[in-house]
């Protein structure tokens, strides 16, 4: 990922956040709700679900727009200055991280702090080595709806302690978003409980938190990073694995192109689906659990599962 660094923005943001004509407290809007920003889609989708009516919530990311490699606005640091709270996913979104470390350092909530995360490249579930292993923690922990029911809880938790007078509510609508997101568990579990098959490959190895969860095995053609372009080596073997476990559905995602995935099912006579990483939500009618149970029904369906 390239860095973006954000000294030359700062000045023009604390100007923005100085010359608003926000009323009430510090982190509040005019109308007197907490105000949230997000850095991406998973984190909206808790801020809001969990937050109900009594926050504002702004997403760093527009809608549809792939999140690695975000760049910020002058306004939007000032929107994370002026923030009662910044949700994040540290080492997801450099140049959120330097904007939270520089203007919200106190009032920032990391998704990746309060759950275990799982290291990023360095070999697939079958021990091959990628070319591009980038070391460090795999940030696609919202893939994994049990990680999110702790993510949901700690994020309700911060919440009342900085507007306490709102803390039942926080409590309540997390309680209740676990039962859903629990509810989502079981229904991955057992749709994928008995398959025909186990390997899943994909043009990015942003599977893992899922592959982990219900006994799958993920065989990425590229690494985390979906700018990384495999090399022909890298797609023979890919392409040979396919072959040897009988892949039938080669899996790309929504915000990149399907290229690789269609070259890798050319080759071994395979068909594309696509698997959303819900890095981003591409379509304004559906949430984090529409976008989810049609990845379960594109696996389901790609594997040869049997309910």
């Amino acid at each position: 990922m390239r860095r973006r660094l954000l000294p030359a923005l700062l000045v023009s943001a604390l100007a923005l956040a100085g010359c608003g004509d926000q009323a009430g407290p510090a982190g509040t809007t005019e109308d007197g709700k907490f105000e949230i920003v997000t850095a991406f889609y998973p984190l909206q989708f808790l801020s809001e679900r969990i937050g109900g009516d009594v926050v504002s919530v702004t997403n760093l990311t527009k809608p549809g727009a792939e999140p690695h490699d975000l760049e910020l606005t002058p306004r939007q640091v000032g929107d994370v200055a002026d923030a009662g709270l910044a949700v994040y996913l540290k080492g997801f979104q450099p140049a959120v991280d330097e904007a939270i470390d520089l203007e919200a350092k106190d009032k920032g909530f990391d998704a990746a702090s309060v759950v275990p995360l799982l290291p990023a490249g360095g070999a697939d579930d079958h021990g091959h080595e990628h070319e591009e292993a980038e070391g460090g923690e795999d940030p696609h922990v919202w893939l994994d709806p049990v990680r999110l029911v702790t993510i949901g809880e700690k994020l309700a938790e911060r919440l009342g302690q900085l507007d306490p007078a709102h803390a039942a509510g926080y409590t309540e609508r997390a309680q209740a978003l676990s039962t859903e997101l629990t509810a989502l568990n079981t229904e991955f579990a057992d749709g994928l409980k008995t398959c025909d098959r186990r390997e899943l490959v994909t043009s990015h190895t942003a599977f893992a938190y899922l592959a982990a969860r219900y006994d799958l095995h993920q065989v990425g053609i590229t690494g985390i990073s979906p700018e990384a372009e495999p090399s022909p080596q890298r797609l023979a073997a890919v392409a040979r694995e396919a072959r040897e476990t009988g892949t039938t559905t080669i899996y790309f995602e929504t915000l990149v192109s399907p290229a690789v995935a269609e070259t890798i099912a050319r080759e071994v006579g395979a068909k594309t689906a696509v698997l959303d990483p819900l890095e981003g939500l591409v379509d304004s009618a559906g949430d984090y659990f529409t976008v989810m149970r049609q990845n379960l029904a594109a696996l389901e369906t790609g594997l040869g599962c049997k309910q």
